[in-house]
Protein backbone atom coordinates (compact mmCIF):
# COMPACT_ATOMS: atom_id res chain seq x y z
CA UNK A 1 0.00 0.00 0.00
CA UNK A 2 1.45 3.20 -1.08
CA UNK A 3 0.64 6.30 0.79
CA UNK A 4 0.52 9.47 -1.51
CA UNK A 5 1.69 13.21 0.61
CA UNK A 6 1.72 16.33 -0.85
CA UNK A 7 4.79 17.63 -2.94
CA UNK A 8 7.21 19.96 -0.82
CA UNK A 9 6.89 22.67 -2.74
CA UNK A 10 3.05 23.35 -2.61
CA UNK A 11 3.23 22.84 1.11
CA UNK A 12 6.31 25.35 1.28
CA UNK A 13 4.11 27.77 -0.83
CA UNK A 14 1.08 26.90 1.33
CA UNK A 15 3.33 27.51 4.76
CA UNK A 16 4.08 31.30 3.18
CA UNK A 17 0.68 31.95 2.10
CA UNK A 18 -1.41 30.93 4.97
CA UNK A 19 1.27 30.57 7.68
CA UNK A 20 1.26 33.79 9.16
CA UNK A 21 -2.83 33.91 9.56
CA UNK A 22 -3.33 30.43 10.48
CA UNK A 23 -0.49 30.91 13.74
CA UNK A 24 -2.21 34.27 14.13
CA UNK A 25 -5.43 33.17 14.54
CA UNK A 26 -3.92 29.75 16.76
CA UNK A 27 -2.33 32.48 18.88
CA UNK A 28 -5.58 33.53 19.94
CA UNK A 29 -6.97 29.88 20.26
CA UNK A 30 -4.13 29.22 22.03
CA UNK A 31 -4.70 32.60 24.59
CA UNK A 32 -1.28 33.71 23.52
CA UNK A 33 0.77 30.68 24.16
CA UNK A 34 3.39 30.73 21.21
CA UNK A 35 4.55 27.70 22.31
CA UNK A 36 1.00 25.89 21.49
CA UNK A 37 0.25 27.97 18.56
CA UNK A 38 3.47 26.85 16.76
CA UNK A 39 2.82 22.84 17.67
CA UNK A 40 -0.34 23.35 16.30
CA UNK A 41 0.95 25.07 13.41
CA UNK A 42 2.76 22.54 12.54
CA UNK A 43 0.61 19.88 13.58
CA UNK A 44 -1.58 21.56 10.56
CA UNK A 45 0.74 21.88 8.34
CA UNK A 46 1.52 18.01 9.06
CA UNK A 47 -1.85 16.90 8.01
CA UNK A 48 -1.81 19.16 5.30
CA UNK A 49 0.73 17.06 4.09
CA UNK A 50 -0.88 14.15 4.71
CA UNK A 51 -3.98 14.87 2.26
CA UNK A 52 -2.71 16.32 -1.03
CA UNK A 53 -6.65 15.37 -1.66
CA UNK A 54 -7.34 18.82 -0.16
CA UNK A 55 -5.46 20.44 -2.58
CA UNK A 56 -8.13 19.11 -5.12
CA UNK A 57 -10.98 20.83 -3.41
CA UNK A 58 -13.81 22.56 -4.71
CA UNK A 59 -12.85 25.65 -3.11
CA UNK A 60 -10.50 28.63 -4.53
CA UNK A 61 -8.40 28.86 -1.18
CA UNK A 62 -7.17 25.86 1.03
CA UNK A 63 -7.27 28.76 3.90
CA UNK A 64 -10.97 27.99 5.04
CA UNK A 65 -9.82 24.08 5.22
CA UNK A 66 -6.60 25.00 7.12
CA UNK A 67 -8.68 27.13 9.85
CA UNK A 68 -11.20 24.21 10.39
CA UNK A 69 -8.08 21.46 10.90
CA UNK A 70 -6.08 24.15 13.01
CA UNK A 71 -9.19 24.66 15.14
CA UNK A 72 -10.24 20.81 15.38
CA UNK A 73 -6.60 20.33 16.55
CA UNK A 74 -6.80 23.05 19.24
CA UNK A 75 -10.00 21.92 20.58
CA UNK A 76 -8.60 18.23 20.81
CA UNK A 77 -5.83 19.70 22.22
CA UNK A 78 -7.01 21.62 24.93
CA UNK A 79 -9.73 18.79 26.03
CA UNK A 80 -6.60 16.28 26.12
CA UNK A 81 -5.31 18.67 28.16
CA UNK A 82 -8.06 19.32 30.62
CA UNK A 83 -8.50 15.51 30.57
CA UNK A 84 -5.68 14.76 32.43
CA UNK A 85 -3.85 15.99 35.60
CA UNK A 86 -1.99 19.11 35.32
CA UNK A 87 1.69 18.83 35.54
CA UNK A 88 3.59 20.23 38.37
CA UNK A 89 6.76 21.47 37.11
CA UNK A 90 10.13 21.49 39.35
CA UNK A 91 9.69 25.08 40.43
CA UNK A 92 6.54 24.35 42.50
CA UNK A 93 8.47 21.27 44.01
CA UNK A 94 11.25 23.63 45.00
CA UNK A 95 8.50 26.27 46.39
CA UNK A 96 6.63 23.32 48.48
CA UNK A 97 6.64 23.34 52.20
CA UNK A 98 8.60 20.23 53.28
CA UNK A 99 6.83 17.77 55.16
CA UNK A 100 7.32 18.21 59.13
CA UNK A 101 8.59 15.62 61.36
CA UNK A 102 5.51 14.22 62.93
CA UNK A 103 7.48 13.28 66.50
CA UNK A 104 9.04 16.54 66.82
CA UNK A 105 5.70 18.15 66.43
CA UNK A 106 4.62 15.70 69.02
CA UNK A 107 7.37 16.35 71.22
CA UNK A 108 6.51 20.10 70.88
CA UNK A 109 2.49 20.05 71.61
CA UNK A 110 3.29 17.78 74.39
CA UNK A 111 5.44 20.68 75.50
CA UNK A 112 3.46 23.35 74.58
CA UNK A 113 0.49 21.65 76.73
CA UNK A 114 2.42 21.32 79.94
CA UNK A 115 3.24 24.70 79.89
CA UNK A 116 0.01 26.42 79.03
CA UNK A 117 -1.50 24.10 82.03
CA UNK A 118 1.34 25.49 84.17
CA UNK A 119 -0.54 29.13 83.99
CA UNK A 120 -2.72 30.38 86.12
CA UNK A 121 -6.64 30.15 85.30
CA UNK A 122 -6.65 33.94 84.05
CA UNK A 123 -3.37 33.84 81.95
CA UNK A 124 -4.67 30.71 80.56
CA UNK A 125 -8.34 31.69 79.72
CA UNK A 126 -6.63 35.05 77.92
CA UNK A 127 -4.49 33.09 75.68
CA UNK A 128 -7.46 30.20 74.73
CA UNK A 129 -9.71 32.98 73.68
CA UNK A 130 -6.97 34.75 71.62
CA UNK A 131 -4.76 32.07 70.16
CA UNK A 132 -6.71 29.21 70.13
CA UNK A 133 -10.71 30.52 69.51
CA UNK A 134 -9.10 33.70 67.13
CA UNK A 135 -11.01 36.40 68.68
CA UNK A 136 -10.02 39.88 68.96
CA UNK A 137 -8.75 41.48 72.07
CA UNK A 138 -12.16 43.23 72.77
CA UNK A 139 -14.16 40.32 71.67
CA UNK A 140 -11.94 38.19 74.47
CA UNK A 141 -12.58 41.00 76.94
CA UNK A 142 -16.29 40.64 76.55
CA UNK A 143 -16.26 36.88 76.82
CA UNK A 144 -14.18 37.22 80.01
CA UNK A 145 -16.01 40.57 81.29
CA UNK A 146 -12.44 42.28 82.18
CA UNK A 147 -11.17 44.68 80.25
CA UNK A 148 -9.39 45.14 77.05
CA UNK A 149 -6.20 46.68 78.93
CA UNK A 150 -6.60 43.93 81.27
CA UNK A 151 -6.28 41.21 78.45
CA UNK A 152 -3.70 42.84 76.71
CA UNK A 153 -1.34 42.73 80.08
CA UNK A 154 -2.41 38.86 80.70
CA UNK A 155 -1.74 37.55 77.15
CA UNK A 156 1.62 40.15 77.46
CA UNK A 157 2.72 38.05 80.81
CA UNK A 158 1.32 34.95 79.82
CA UNK A 159 3.36 34.73 76.48
CA UNK A 160 6.48 35.89 78.26
CA UNK A 161 5.77 32.90 80.89
CA UNK A 162 5.34 30.39 78.40
CA UNK A 163 8.46 31.53 76.32
CA UNK A 164 10.45 31.17 79.83
CA UNK A 165 9.16 27.42 79.92
CA UNK A 166 9.53 26.18 76.27
CA UNK A 167 12.84 25.06 75.40
CA UNK A 168 13.54 26.99 72.34
CA UNK A 169 11.22 29.62 72.46
CA UNK A 170 12.04 33.10 71.86
CA UNK A 171 9.42 36.07 71.60
CA UNK A 172 11.48 37.88 68.58
CA UNK A 173 11.59 34.68 66.73
CA UNK A 174 9.57 33.00 63.73
CA UNK A 175 9.54 29.83 66.36
CA UNK A 176 6.27 31.82 68.21
CA UNK A 177 3.81 31.14 65.28
CA UNK A 178 4.86 27.26 65.64
CA UNK A 179 4.73 27.10 69.33
CA UNK A 180 1.09 28.79 68.95
CA UNK A 181 0.08 26.42 66.41
CA UNK A 182 1.85 23.73 68.89
CA UNK A 183 -0.16 25.08 71.83
CA UNK A 184 -3.46 25.32 69.48
CA UNK A 185 -3.40 21.56 68.62
CA UNK A 186 -2.27 20.67 72.28
CA UNK A 187 -4.99 22.61 73.94
CA UNK A 188 -7.39 21.56 71.46
CA UNK A 189 -6.56 17.65 72.29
Amino acid sequence: MTTTTTDERALAELQREHGPALFHFLLGLTFGDRQRAEDLLQETLVRAWQHPEAFDGPYESMRPWLFTVARRLAIDARRSRLARPAEVSDVVLECAPAGGDTAESAVAALDVREAVRALSPEHRSVLVQIYFRGLSLGETAEVLGIPAGTVKSRSYYALRLLSGRLPGYSSRSSSRSSASSSAASAVAA
